[in-house]
């Protein structure tokens, strides 16, 4: 992997988001049976903010498996919307930014999912640790 390379050479760009009215409710359902960590909040193709599966799994402490709960923990999703948990203040990248810009905004943060956006915050993909990983590894 040449770190000088663009990021759209190792971005995801099949994205699955979720709009800041969607319930937790759907965010779980999105999150269940896929291999995803991050789920982007989009308004109108822009990018307002993201969650994480930990922004997630933070919210859901203290719920438990039981049957007789489950009424009340599906309400409580049900009353909760992508907006409430959603983290605000994003680090965004271009897809002709390097690779190695996103390597550094990774050093220096404590996130492993860079939105990347054109024409100003318009969402046009996602880089992730995982994705740099994975380019790592193919030699």
């Amino acid at each position: 992997m040449n770190i000088l390379d663009p990021v759209s050479t190792i971005m995801t760009t099949d994205l699955i988001t979720v709009s800041p009215e969607d319930s937790l409710k759907d965010v779980k359902a999105n999150f269940e049976g896929r291999k995803i960590h991050h789920l982007p909040v989009v308004d109108n193709g822009n990018i307002i903010g993201i969650i994480s599966k930990s922004d997630f799994l933070y919210f859901m402490r203290g719920y438990t498996n039981s049957e007789t709960d489950a009424f009340i923990n599906d309400s409580r999703l049900s009353a909760y919307q992508a907006k409430d948990i959603m983290t605000k203040g994003l680090a965004k990248v271009e897809p002709s930014d390097r690779i190695n810009v996103a390597l550094e905004v990774f050093k220096e943060n404590l996130f492993h999912a860079i939105p990347v956006v054109d024409n100003g915050n318009e969402l046009v993909g996602i880089v992730t640790t995982y994705d740099i990983i994975k380019k790592l590894a193919e030699g």
